[in-house]
């Protein structure tokens, strides 16, 4: 080659990476190359490929010009990660200070779960999510990532007691409601379980006779009754459809949430009020009575009930007597049926009356014991003029019943009672459980009544009385109380006087008031009625006395004979003893 000839050191230069081409060329090379890449957006989530994986980071291809690190960290939920695998990312920055693509798998996940929670929402679609905790008024469930609150309410159609059952359980849900100011969720489990309830519904409600058998899950428990869940229908099971037998709660003998067979007994027209039973399912426990049962047969049972007119015994479960009070004792003075009986008392009885047609029975207890009135001793243990003591059962307004015996009672009249005192009511002599001495009056035993008497325990002091204040007599006597009409004065020996207004009036023209004790003359006097009439004023008119003397001499020669105007010291000690044995006999 000669030294002149020019030397081409371009051909043997290296050169820079694509500084090869021709400008065509390289125009052309980076066409195609763009080509290749594509166009992302900050802030949107898209689709990427596992390329590698080490101890941190997963290398993410998303088909940019660069490739993308996320921490392994954020694929804690797929243990099986490999690559090639896809996965849903969301782009943060395209590129950062380093110049690397930034991307987040936790904030796609985020942003595509919202997606999906809201096209649930907009489509009615079922979602599958995870129970993850019980809180205030419901549970927290997890649905594609987010805390979605499934309130108690609208967990099941029945009343939830224990929310800790469904805790770390999948669930069906459907989402009711998004509130996007709070990222607030609330889910349903209870319109998945109506939509199945209302056609089940309609096939029992379509299908429902009466007589017809079911099975039903024991929804609500009350004193009266219990609501049976049909499936998606309720029934009432009243208390007394649920045993032959007396029950006082269903608790006794049912538990919320049991399956039960039960037997429809009745519904409306509508279908909307249901009522069931269950002891209709076994047979009546009147039909397996024995035939050896009948009026006079003795029978034991326990006593079920007690009520104000009598008490019901149990023979067996759904066969019950009556026992009515006056049944129970052979007294003629009803009392209260908790005096002889009481729940749970077990007893014997006799059967009175019996209808197994009607399933109704009487029974009695007194009959186990003999007849106080029929007793071979009777007439003579209660002849007239035996003395007896007794316990006040029962006060009226015209006396007293007295109970001498079990079954044996006696009136004593208001008026048999004192001979001195003028008893308006029993009340004012005695009271209802005490004692009192009688004596026998008169006896019926075919009708049973028996008269007593209290007074007769004593001689009748009007025969002396009637000595002791002959008319015409004066007495000091004392204004116990008055009225228009006159007053009333106390007299000797405890007995009462009156004097009408008119002889009250004292000699300067005054009145006689109450308390004072003045002489007061015996103007009529009745043993029979035991009233003695009296007047203040006859003491001091002369010609009043004179009057009544003569009218008095007149009417009755016999009794006018020297009638002293005063009682005598020796008509006083006379009555002495009589005064003794009156005051002994209040003691």
């Amino acid at each position: 080659m000669s030294e002149k000839e020019e030397f081409n050191w371009d051909n043997f230069e290296t050169k820079g990476f694509g500084e090869s081409y021709s400008k065509e060329k390289r125009a052309e090379m980076e066409a195609i190359y763009v080509g290749t890449l594509n166009e992302i957006t900050e802030k949107e989530v898209i689709k990427g490929t596992v390329v590698g994986i080490n101890d941190k980071d997963v290398i993410i291809n998303i088909g940019f010009k660069s490739d993308g690190l996320v921490p392994l960290s954020e694929f804690r939920d797929l243990p099986d990660l490999k690559i090639g695998d896809e996965v849903d990312l969301f782009i943060e920055e395209q590129e950062n200070s380093l110049g690397q693509l930034v991307l987040s798998r936790k904030k796609a996940r985020m942003v595509r779960a919202w997606q999906d929670i809201e096209d649930a929402l907009e489509h009615d679609n079922i979602i599958e999510g995870l129970v993850k905790r019980r809180t205030k008024g419901g549970l927290i469930v997890d649905i594609y990532g987010v805390e979605a609150f499934l309130p108690g309410s609208q967990i099941d159609v029945k009343p939830i007691r224990d929310f800790d059952i469904y805790v770390g359980k999948k669930m069906e849900v459907k989402v009711v409601k998004i509130n996007h100011a709070n990222d607030n969720v609330v889910v349903s489990h209870k319109v998945l379980i109506e939509k199945d309830l209302e056609k089940q519904k309609a096939e029992i409600l379509n299908n429902l006779e009466k007589g017809q058998v079911l099975e039903g899950v024991i929804k609500n428990m009350t004193n009266f009754g219990v609501f049976i869940d049909l499936g998606g229908v309720d029934g009432l099971l009243h208390i007394t459809d649920i045993s032959w037998g007396r029950i006082n709660h269903p608790e006794e003998v049912l538990n919320l949430d049991d399956k039960v067979q039960i037997v429809v007994l009745d519904f409306d027209d509508d279908k909307k009020r249901i009522s069931l039973g269950m002891k209709q399912l076994t047979p009546h426990p009147w039909d397996s009575l024995s035939a050896n049962l009948e009026i006079g047969s003795k029978v034991k049972g326990k006593i079920v009930n007690v009520a104000d007119y009598g008490a019901f015994l149990e023979l067996a479960p759904g066969v019950e007597g009556l026992i009515h009070v006056s049944e129970m004792s052979w007294s003629q003075h009803l009392r209260n049926p908790a005096d002889f009986v009481k729940v749970n008392d077990e007893i014997e009885a006799v059967v009175l009356t019996l209808d197994k047609d009607e399933r109704k029975m009487s029974l009695g207890i007194k009959q186990l014991t003999e007849d106080p009135w029929t007793k071979g001793d009777m007439a003579t243990k209660y002849a007239v003029g035996t003395k007896h003591k007794g316990v006040v059962r029962n006060l009226t307004n015209f006396g007293l019943f007295l109970e001498l015996e079990e079954g044996i009672d006696g009136l004593v009249h208001v008026s048999d009672l004192s001979w001195t005192k003028k008893i308006k009511h029993p009340s004012e002599f005695v009271k209802v459980s005490d004692h009192l001495d009688v004596q026998v009056l008169e006896l019926d035993v075919d009708n049973r009544r028996l008269a007593l008497g209290h007074k007769q325990l004593e001689e009748n002091p009007w025969d002396t009385f009637e000595t002791v204040f002959p008319i015409g007599s004066i007495h000091k006597s004392t204004v116990v109380s008055k009225n228009d009409k006159g007053a009333v004065l106390e007299l000797p020996y405890g007995l009462e006087g009156f004097a009408t207004a008119k002889n009250l009036e004292k000699e300067d023209g005054s009145a006689v008031e109450v308390g004072e004790a003045l002489d007061f003359k015996v103007t009529e006097f009745s043993k029979d009625d035991k009233r003695i009439v009296l007047s203040h004023t006859a003491t001091f008119r002369e010609e009043e006395k004179g009057a009544k003397k003569a009218k008095k001499k007149a009417d009755s020669p016999a009794e006018s004979s020297a009638q002293p105007e005063k009682s005598t010291l020796g008509d006083l000690d006379a009555l002495a003893q009589l005064k003794e044995q009156m005051e002994g006999g209040k003691k």
